[in-house]
């Protein structure tokens, strides 16, 4: 019996600060971001999902929703698909990563394999994976999604594929409102599928980096 659980990165968000929210709320879908999520919506609504949660923060909700409205599913809400904590939570890189530098922040930066300035990825590849088992069961012979964010969905895919957790965040293949596809056939991971619906409305300037515009918005 084959079973899909699709994993939906958030579409882009209002961030003219270039802020790293991380888990704060307020952090809302720009109105590309909308445009992103309807596009994907479209992408999937032919598929048979019988399953629809998504992280409780505001941006994930908000791209969860079209789908919801096409699929005619509500929308669950999983602590276990959140973003990553991270020290830098709320810190401003606008201007880039290079205030990393000031030794305040530096100080967190000892262990980037855990990494030390957050979350650990093992603990984020077990609750993640939890989920998506999860998934499976309550969708089996069918397909779920799942929204969440770029590094937990990146950390997840390693952990499927059996890939170290070291990882450049710069190279994740897991652009705004991407999709990765998990096959399973009874209980077993059969393979791994990739797919980008919403990629023609990432800035050009944006798209090689996997974040959206307007500064820093993800984990690193």
């Amino acid at each position: 019996m084959k079973t899909v659980v699709h994993l939906l990165r958030h579409g882009e968000v209002h961030n003219p600060n270039g802020i790293l929210y991380g888990r704060l709320p307020g952090f809302h879908l720009s109105e590309r971001g909308q445009q992103m999520a309807q596009v994907a919506a479209e992408a999937i609504k032919d598929r048979d999902i019988t399953v629809l949660s998504a992280s409780p923060l505001e941006r994930a909700q908000e791209t969860a929703a079209p789908s919801a409205a096409l699929l005619g599913l509500p929308v669950g809400a999983d602590d276990r698909l959140l973003e990553s904590t991270n020290i830098f939570q709320g810190e401003s890189f606008k201007r880039g990563y290079g205030k990393l530098l000031n030794p305040k922040l530096l100080r967190h930066m000892w262990n980037p394999l855990r990494p030390s300035w957050g979350e650990a990825y093992a603990e984020v590849a077990e609750r993640m994976w939890s989920a998506v088992l999860d998934a499976r069961i309550a969708a089996e012979g069918h397909e779920a999604l799942l929204v969440s964010h770029q590094m937990p969905i990146w950390i997840t895919r390693l952990h499927a594929e059996g890939r170290s957790f070291i990882h450049d965040p710069r190279k994740r293949q897991c652009t705004l409102c991407s999709l990765t596809s998990f096959t399973f056939e009874g209980d077993q991971l059969h393979s791994v599928g990739y797919s980008e619906p919403a990629a023609y409305l990432i800035p050009e300037a944006d798209r090689g980096a996997n974040f959206s515009s307007g500064g820093a918005d993800e984990t690193p």
